[in-house]
């Protein structure tokens, strides 16, 4: 499958999720959950140390997240992100966007395995959908 039929797929989901959402505005974390917002769509921050960001109830973990979640976007150090995809494999999560520099050889291969929608190419969120970072 080409990568912008990936992205295509992706972007299909109902709702999403942002494992690594940052409560500081500049961290890429934050920035990718604030993108989906300011294009519509539902999404849940994961991060174990806050309440809410950005106005919206965090879950602590992946394995946290409600079934609803389909895609997940990941804004981890490569260290953290195979522990992020077992979780999301074990949720049924279809969809994984590794976002620039969360990259993992081992989770991208497990992805593959479990016939997950995997991107993990340097492809960006934040310019596939465009992103006004003054919102």
């Amino acid at each position: 499958m080409k990568q912008r039929d990936r992205i295509a797929r992706f972007l299909q989901a109902d709702t999403f999720a942002v494992a690594g959402a940052s409560t500081q505005r500049h961290k890429y974390g934050n920035k990718v959950l604030r993108c989906y917002m300011e294009h519509g769509y539902a999404v849940i921050p994961v991060n174990p140390g806050a309440d809410a960001i950005e106005g919206i109830a965090c879950v602590a973990s992946v394995a946290e997240l409600p079934s609803e979640v389909e895609a997940l976007s990941v804004i981890t150090p490569p260290q953290v992100t195979l522990e992020v995809v077992k979780q999301a494999i074990e949720k049924g999560i279809k969809h994984i966007w590794m976002q620039p520099g969360a990259e993992e050889a081992e989770a991208i291969n497990l992805c593959r395995q479990q016939d997950i929608n995997i991107i993990a190419d340097g492809s960006c969120l934040l310019v596939e959908l465009g992103f006004s970072a003054g919102h």
